[in-house]
């Protein structure tokens, strides 16, 4: 099987689709959809993924686009979850997507209190401590240090000189939306189908109804892994959610000095929430997070940050720079529905503020369907390794033990390798060993001033299954971050749409 999710892939599996009969059926194409069908896959089950939208269509591609090592999980004393983290971050930075995740510094000044940098450091030495306990841990990333103000300045050039700081490390993901497609087509190369623009709209026992194309169809299948994110309640009305809303604010690099460590200030009043600048490849700087509960049902439209959210992350990040910022600085923003899982011990009251409940996730069975929703993105192939162990028990069939922490994805190599690779770096960290067939498809610059090319465009028509504008501008890539940048792009995508389809 090939990796490819070209255009003809996509119209044989719609063909095949009605009256068929798979192992598993999968729902929801974001990260812990992708990681459950190819997890199955690799088991020798037949799996077909139906993801109603786009590849990380929903929440998986709207993070922090971090590999966290669980520091925050330590201020809660939930230490088995920071050391799942510690694990999977290792997974991924070794073996699974090296080419996708870099280090990165995480800088918390002085200036915001040596109360606060105490406290950091003391956190970011136990962090190196759970990570050393880990398979891969220990050499995967630098320890925790204090730093002199000419280092402060060095690595976050906007902040206030004249003081020290600590920096402990962590993992970035070159981008979530990339290592979902990563997943999705190294599931495919294993077998699984990849069908998106298919809404599952019910679940009769074996019998999967689904609307695509406009046609509706059912097949069937011994199990449905439900992992529709915020929308779960959907096929499984039971469970209970809270869903919080995550924003940043998108800055361009050059207004904060184009600082190479993300800058780490504490949100007034709490001691395991921060607002973190973050430096992108792209020369931007994400600035984030909130955490918000959002009430009432979930609407399939994308979620934006709200006038309060802004205003925080501005108030809190300028309490440490020398020149502060302004909405007028905002180039554009984002925002993601994290689905936190209700404890039981909750009751039926509006339950606790969604800052505080964990980030466990939930496996929970109604009838032929499993439901798999909350955690990560860091530990999204522990969920789907443990979501496919229960597969594998209800089915009595499949392997019973999962490879995946074993198995590189689609593009990646060892960090010796992909230095080798012939090809500009920025295109390696994007598509690893596939970087120079991107390169050769075409270099030319989609927008004057951006560094995305016509042939990242081209190869995810061909290749990686977009089948819209969106697809190409807000998800391959992540042009449309920049309203002002989509637009301008916009006419590029729909050329090459037209061109290829």
């Amino acid at each position: 099987m090939t990796a490819s999710l070209t255009p003809d892939r996509r119209a044989r599996e719609v063909e095949t689709l009605p009256g068929s009969a798979v192992d598993v059926v999968v729902v929801g194409g974001g990260v812990t959809g992708a990681g459950v069908a190819l997890d199955a896959a690799c088991r020798g089950l037949s799996v077909v993924l139906l993801e109603r939208a786009d590849l990380a269509a929903g929440t998986s591609r709207w993070s922090s686009k971090l590999v966290h090592g669980g520091l925050r999980y330590l201020a809660h004393g939930e230490i088995g979850l920071a050391r799942g983290s510690a694990r999977e971050r290792a997974v991924l930075m070794g073996t699974t997507a090296p080419h996708l995740v870099r280090r990165l510094p995480f800088l918390v000044p002085d200036v915001a209190g040596r109360d606060v940098t105490a406290l950091a450091g003391a956190g970011g030495r136990l962090g190196d401590l759970v990570r050393a306990s880990v398979p891969g841990g220990r050499r995967s990333l630098p320890t925790t240090r204090r730093v002199r103000p000419d280092e402060v300045s060095r690595l976050t050039p906007a902040v206030r000189a004249g003081r020290g700081g600590v920096v402990f490390w962590d993992g970035q993901l070159t981008d979530d939306a990339r290592l979902v497609l990563a997943l999705a087509r190294t599931a495919a190369a294993h077998g699984a189908g990849v069908l998106t623009g298919a809404t599952v709209t019910a679940v009769d026992g074996a019998d999967v109804h689904v609307q695509v194309e406009g046609t509706a169809v059912s097949l069937r299948a011994g199990v449905v892994v439900n992992a529709a994110g915020v929308w779960a309640q959907r096929l499984a009305p039971g469970i209970r959610l809270v869903p919080s809303r995550g924003s940043h604010l998108v800055i361009p690099g050059w207004r904060l000095g184009s600082p190479s460590a993300a800058l780490t200030v504490p949100l007034p009043g709490s001691r395991s929430r921060y607002v973190f600048a973050l430096p992108q490849a792209d020369g931007l700087v994400y600035l984030g997070l909130t955490d918000e509960p959002v009430p009432g049902p979930v609407p399939d439209d994308d979620p934006l940050p709200c006038e309060a959210e802004v205003d925080q992350l501005l108030e809190t990040v300028n309490q440490v720079l020398e020149v502060p910022l302004t909405r007028a600085d905002m180039v554009g923003s984002y925002a993601g529905l994290r689905p936190l899982v209700l404890p039981a011990s909750a009751g039926t009251g509006p339950g606790e503020a969604t800052a505080d409940l964990s980030r466990k996730h939930l496996l929970s069975w109604d009838g032929t369907v499993l439901t798999v929703v909350g955690g990560k993105l860091t530990t999204y192939r522990a969920m789907a390794e443990e979501a496919v162990d229960a597969v594998v028990a209800r089915l009595g069939r499949g392997a019973a033990r999962s490879t995946t922490a074993r198995l590189p994805l689609v593009g990646a190599a060892p960090r010796l390798a992909l230095d080798r690779v012939s090809a500009p770096q920025r295109l390696v960290a994007r598509y690893g060993t596939e970087a120079p067939v991107v390169e050769a498809l075409g270099p030319a610059v989609v927008v004057a001033g951006r560094p995305e090319t016509v042939g990242e465009l081209r190869f995810a028509v061909r290749h990686e299954g977009a089948r819209t504008v969106a697809d190409l501008l807000e998800r391959r890539t992540r042009i449309g971050l920049v309203p002002s940048d989509r637009i301008r792009a916009v006419p590029v995508a729909e050329q090459l749409l037209a061109e290829n389809i």
